[in-house]
């Protein structure tokens, strides 16, 4: 396994008799596979337990090596956050965030995944991952008979800490991202395909299987587990990101992939009919909590929020309110007022967040945390 040799910082830097030092990080030494070495940082400290302590590089944080990828192909903005925020989170059942460190990939370079989300092409030892096709002479039904349906792949890469201030690569999750629709151009005409779940899930394992024996036929990772997270895209219009499908972990130096585990998540656009119909309750509570703010701010622009459920049971709540302000004391009092409604009229089983928002700006940030007697609250200068 690939391995990095970590020193750990022994000693305070002072800088005066009256200024304090942090010790807040290790200084890790990278071993590569030549034995060249370059440092790098991991923190001491997470932000939570819940959070994963990220590998730094000596000067900035580590970025993906194909992090231009996702950008360029994914429509929707919320689908690019979710997809890479949703593959830490499931990642958790992997790999515990007390004992592993976080990096982003670092093994699939840009010019890869971009590869692999193309069409294959017998000339290429590793061929696109969707089916062989001359786009620009092909008919409208060449193109659903052959669509195009992975449209992101990305990496993330798991440490641990080992004997004598070695970091080592433990595990890689990877995330595919698959397409509900499927937008072509033929015969001078734009058309537009639905995938099915049914069809995105067939084909995802596919994917992951041909990703997997990809993987094992690199030496640094022969014997690194893998997780596999299967994710279905919404529309690039959606006001919502889409959902996680299913996902998988292969042992060390396995070659095949078994039991895939179903993932029940949804996010939920309020107010929508699907909320109103499938989540009746918690769509009420937002209608009058809009309500509410509707009373004391008649002018407002309007606010929607993004419910997130796991097995039908609401998460959290994300609520986004739009309004023009006068005055810094305007953002005060409205934000006084949103609290106590918040305070009054959501349970405490779930997350709250309300962000206010003028035309241009952020403006105040309320957070309530599910258990806690009283949200966090933070107006901007």
């Amino acid at each position: 396994m690939r391995k990095w040799h970590a020193l750990l910082v022994g000693s305070l830097l002072l800088v005066s008799a009256c200024t304090p030092v942090f010790d807040n990080k290790d200084e890790v030494i990278q071993e590569t596979k030549d034995k060249d070495s370059n440092q790098a940082i991991i923190p001491n400290h997470s932000i939570s337990e819940e959070t994963y302590r990220m590998i730094l590089s000596e000067d900035r944080s580590k970025v993906s090596k194909a992090r231009s990828v996702t950008v360029n192909q994914m429509g929707n903005r919320m689908d690019i956050s979710e997809f890479e925020q949703g593959l830490r989170r499931h990642s958790k059942e992997y790999y515990d965030p007390e004992e592993y460190f976080f990096q982003p990939g670092q093994f699939l370079s840009g010019d890869t995944v971009f590869d692999w989300l193309g069409r294959y092409d017998e000339r290429h030892n590793e061929g696109g991952l969707n089916p062989e096709l001359i786009e620009d002479e092909a008919t409208a039904e060449q193109f659903r008979e052959n669509p195009k349906y992975i449209s992101n792949i990305v990496e993330q890469d798991y440490l641990v800490k080992k004997n004598d201030d070695v970091v080592e690569l433990e595990g890689i999750t990877i995330g595919i991202s698959l397409r509900t629709v499927y937008n072509f151009t033929a015969e001078g005409r734009n058309y537009k395909e639905d995938h099915s779940t049914e069809e995105l899930l067939k084909k995802g394992k596919e994917y992951a299987g041909t990703i997997l024996k990809r993987l094992r036929e690199r030496d640094q990772l022969k014997n690194v587990p893998v997780v596999f997270a299967l994710y279905e895209e919404e529309e690039a219009s959606s006001k919502v990101p889409g959902q996680f499908l299913t996902k998988t972990m292969v042992k060390g130096s396995s070659s095949s992939i078994g039991d895939w585990k179903d993932i029940n998540e949804k996010h939920v656009l309020f107010p929508s009919k699907e909320a109103e119909n499938d989540y009746f309750e918690d769509s009420q509570i937002f209608s009058d909590f809009r309500e509410e703010v509707s009373d004391y701010f008649p002018n407002f622009v309007g606010m929607i929020a993004n419910g997130f459920y796991v097995d039908n049971e609401l998460q959290q709540v994300s609520i986004d309110i739009p309004i023009q302000f006068r005055s810094q004391s305007e953002v005060v009092g409205f934000t006084q007022y949103v609290y106590g409604l918040v305070v009054e009229m959501f349970p405490d089983h779930y997350d709250v967040e309300v962000k206010i928002n003028s035309m241009d700006q952020q403006e105040s940030l309320i957070v309530q945390q599910a258990g806690k007697e009283e949200p966090f609250v933070h107006i901007y200068e």
